[in-house]
């Protein structure tokens, strides 16, 4: 495989690899080895010649070198990214330690066994391949350099958003951490009669009783974690304008859950109404985002099914009680509020339709 290689005082200096247990990525074909002419496959740290891998060339990202005591690596193929993670850093889990290194090169996972590529197999798919720099800051004995299972994570302006973890079940679980502290909190009132919409038995706030208010939303991560409930977007039905949302739960359980909808007027994003049997949503104010997401579409994951929705409203999760609000609750921070047409896609059953733990990507 094609492998980035560090130059210390003249001498090339093989970089070992990290392996992370493979994730559900299909392989996209194969090819038969060549033997190497002789003294055309470098085999420092153990590396495989075909019949693994230190490549003699500079890095891919920058077509440079990079000291051996530098904390450098290589990415598999897909994770590479077409260059995208170019001089991002990554930070990497392994021994019961930590270490921020950054990406400066390819780990070929497409080709292999040609002068290119140093006459080393392709990469396997799941692979970080990492300076002796990082093995040292991981405390591994050099005895034991050249195999050891990681977790890696993107490291985003200095701080980690959000995890992948990569188990030996092969499959991708992504772990957010979620930084959303609420902003604030209010007092109910008690609506004046008839003021509050009760379809698909929405809340209405309750005299004295304290809300909690936010103007952020969990992390959008690559399969964000939600709750799913219930709403009319159709002229008519239990569905109103943003600022009418609230996605809070009975008390008692019920065969509809709150819906965040529920005020009777347009959409936010285009002032109109939306029928039953469309696949459109509302989203919590973070997850709005101001409008940002109107009228595009995100796609719900649940009850072992998945469906493409339209982004056509904003849950409030900033006000509540009064009568723009339809006097009820502040929406939760974490809601996608859904037509029928959406809970009909994912199969759930209409007793049951109203609170669902989903997950939602865009």
């Amino acid at each position: 495989m094609k492998s980035f290689c560090f130059l210390l005082c003249l001498v090339l200096v093989g970089a070992t690899s990290l392996e992370i247990n493979a994730q559900t990525c299909k392989p996209s074909g194969g090819i038969h080895g060549r033997t190497p002419p002789p003294g055309k496959c470098n085999q420092q740290n153990n590396s495989d010649c075909c019949v693994k891998g230190d490549g003699g060339g500079p890095s891919e990202c920058d077509n440079q070198y990079h000291d051996d005591d530098t904390p450098v690596v290589a990415l598999s193929t897909g994770w590479y990214k077409g260059g995208d993670r170019c001089h991002k850093y990554i930070t990497i889990n392994g021994n019961g330690r930590s270490v921020k290194a950054m990406v400066v090169d390819e780990c070929d996972s497409t080709m292999g066994c040609d002068g290119d590529h140093d006459y080393q197999p392709p990469c396997p798919n799941n692979i970080v391949d990492a300076s002796k720099a990082v093995w040292k800051a991981l405390g591994v004995s050099e005895d034991n350099w050249g195999d050891l299972g990681i977790t890696w994570t993107d490291f985003l302006a200095c701080k980690i958003l959000a995890s992948f973890d990569y188990l030996h079940a092969y499959q991708l679980h992504w772990r957010s951490i979620q930084t959303c502290k609420p902003s604030g909190g209010m007092r109910g009132r008690k609506p004046p009669p008839g003021e509050c919409n009760q379809d698909h038995d929405s809340d209405c706030c309750v005299q004295g009783k304290f809300y909690t208010t936010y103007t952020c939303s969990p992390p959008v991560t690559g399969h964000t974690k939600a709750r799913l409930t219930i709403n009319s977007f159709q002229k008519g039905g239990d569905g109103g304008r943003g600022e009418s949302r609230n996605g809070n739960y009975m008390d008692p359980p019920s065969p509809y859950i709150a819906s965040p909808l529920d005020g009777g007027g347009p959409s936010e994003c285009d002032n109109r109404y939306h029928d039953d049997n469309t696949p459109v949503v509302a989203l919590s104010t973070g997850w709005y985002k101001g409008g940002d997401r109107c009228h595009k579409y995100i796609t719900i994951n649940g009850n072992g099914r998945s469906v493409r929705a339209m982004v056509v409203d904003e849950c409030d999760s900033t006000m509540g009680c009064d009568g723009e609000h339809d006097y009820q609750p502040p929406c939760p921070n974490n809601i996608v509020d859904a037509s029928e047409a959406v809970w009909k896609a994912l199969g759930v059953s209409e007793d049951n339709w109203g609170d669902l733990d989903i997950t939602w990507t865009e």
